[in-house]
């Protein structure tokens, strides 16, 4: 059964000078494993975005938005070896989606030059 869909769409150039303009602005969105990941890429930018799209629409996928006091760096998008995106999470966010019986994460991303989108589907029992 759907728990939740969630989607977002965001310009890259505004995520590309936020992450520039603001300092620490990467390690508290972002983690280790994704910044290494976006900067391998030669528009490294539209990986960010894509995945910043995806925490955005994960949040609104579980009903909550931003009032559970969740953290980006708690929802992690990794490439599997196929190349398809997975949704990793730890902390509050983890503990939320166990709580509610949440067994199912399902993440798309796309983007084109001006553009990033995210859906997100979460399944439970």
């Amino acid at each position: 059964m759907v728990f939740g869909i969630g989607t977002d769409i965001i310009e890259i150039q505004r995520v590309e000078e936020k992450l520039r303009r603001t300092e620490g602005l990467k390690k508290r969105v972002f983690t280790p494993r994704e910044i290494a990941y976006c900067e391998s890429k030669a528009k490294s930018a539209q990986h960010f975005a894509a995945r910043f799209a995806a925490k955005e629409a994960f949040l609104k996928a579980i009903g909550t938005g931003w009032k559970g006091g969740y953290r980006f760096v708690d929802i992690e998008i990794l490439n599997n070896e196929q190349g398809k995106p997975e949704l990793f999470l730890q902390g509050k966010v983890k503990d939320f989606c166990e709580e509610n019986g949440i067994t199912g994460l399902h993440v798309t991303l796309s983007h084109i030059k001006e553009l990033a989108k995210a859906v997100v589907v979460l399944e439970k029992n």
